[in-house]
């Protein structure tokens, strides 16, 4: 999901409602504005003019492992092209994915 899906869908909603929050990267800057309760949480951006402290460095570091897994997750599955003909209910695809990362994962081997 990009920035402008995430506004159409009105996903802030959904997530300030619902009593969640979501890590996201520099693409998703903006879209939460909300300085005193802040449910999207993204990484510090440098310019020319305006370098990184250390503290801001670690802290985009941090951010970049916990989505890591999440992005290579995702990369995964896009390899999978027959799952763009799957036409079901969102739980039922959720589980049938579920089972087929448990399937194919040679950790789990």
């Amino acid at each position: 999901m990009n920035n402008t899906a995430a506004r159409h869908d009105r996903s802030l909603a959904h997530l300030r409602a619902a009593g969640l929050g979501a890590l996201a990267d520099l693409g998703f800057r903006g879209l939460d504005n909300d300085v005193r309760d802040s449910v999207i949480i993204t990484g510090f951006h440098a310019s020319r003019t305006h370098k990184l402290t250390p503290g801001q460095k670690t802290a985009n570091q941090v951010l970049a492992i916990a989505c890591a897994s999440v992005e290579h997750g995702f990369a995964y599955l896009k390899n999978w092209w027959i799952l763009t003909k799957l036409r079901t209910d969102p739980a039922r695809a959720t589980r049938l994915l579920r089972a087929l990362l448990v399937l194919t994962n040679p950790v789990n081997r």
